[in-house]
């Protein structure tokens, strides 16, 4: 049985694209309840498709930023009333766009770290809940240079960087709640087909650059993504870290740790 089933959860930016993948698949799993939030109305008409197969009241949408904390708070607030329990947060709200860098940082970084902490306050055992697990989204540019997206690249490396210091033996026993980080490769949405345009201005063939990046890569679907998703939250231990890139199977990423690599005192000073 799929560790899902019976579970609730929160999906940010879940409305379309990835997000709306994640909920139709979990919902196949035996997904329980979910909210589903973002700023783009057409949340709800996917709540009220997922409604309609799976039960009246199952899936609600709130619309809201998750750079306004009063709003992120209140899908919480609303999800713990309407389902009586939440299990599940996935951060997947993002864009790429660094030619808005400023607000891109507080949407990818600051959006992360609210809805983390948002999600320790409603279900942390240090909070009177019954633990769960939080994947964050990060990226394939997260554990890689990009030249031609510099600052949404440095916003996925501090992604995980971020949850995996969240998934460390003392946030779990303090809080209950297992950290994930999904790190997708090219997926088709209108993020990556729109990101030529949303590059720095005023460094020539910038955009260029960044379309032929990107378009290097092996594109997978959204829905393949999300079958990746259902993988790693059954199998995926605390702080580690999952690949899915075109369109094969999910893989966990083994990231070097500092204080593994020898050390020759001979160089020193």
């Amino acid at each position: 049985m799929d560790i899902i089933a019976g579970k609730v959860a929160i999906i940010t930016g879940g409305a379309t694209g990835i997000g709306a993948a994640y909920a139709k698949e979990l919902f196949k799993r035996g997904l329980k309840g979910a909210t589903l939030s973002d700023i783009d109305d057409r949340g709800q008409e996917l709540a009220k498709d997922l409604s309609c197969c799976y039960g009246d009241g199952k899936v609600i949408f709130i619309k809201a930023d998750v750079t306004d904390k009063k709003a992120f708070e209140n899908v919480f607030e609303t999800t713990k009333k309407q389902f009586k329990q939440l299990d599940v947060v996935i951060n997947n709200a993002g864009i790429l766009r660094d030619k808005i860098w400023d607000s891109m940082i507080d949407i990818n970084l600051k959006g992360t770290v609210t809805g983390s902490l948002l999600g320790i306050k409603h279900m942390g055992k240090n909070n009177g809940g019954c633990g769960g697990t939080i994947v964050n989204t990060a990226s394939i540019l997260g554990l890689q240079p990009l030249s031609g997206c510099p600052v949404y690249t440095g916003t996925k490396h501090f992604v995980i960087g971020f949850t995996r210091s969240m998934g460390t033996k003392y946030w779990f026993d303090l809080t209950g709640i297992r950290f994930l980080t999904i790190c997708p490769g090219v997926t088709s949405t209108p993020m990556i087909s729109d990101a030529e345009q949303w590059v720095f201005e005023g460094f020539p063939g910038l955009g260029k650059t960044l379309a032929h990046q990107l378009g290097s890569m092996i594109p997978q679907s959204t829905e393949c993504l999300a079958y990746g998703l259902n993988t790693i939250l059954n199998e995926g231990e605390n702080g580690s870290v999952w690949v899915g890139e075109e369109a094969k199977p999910i893989y966990q990423a083994f990231i070097p740790d500092r204080r593994t690599f020898k050390k020759d005192a001979s160089h020193c000073p």
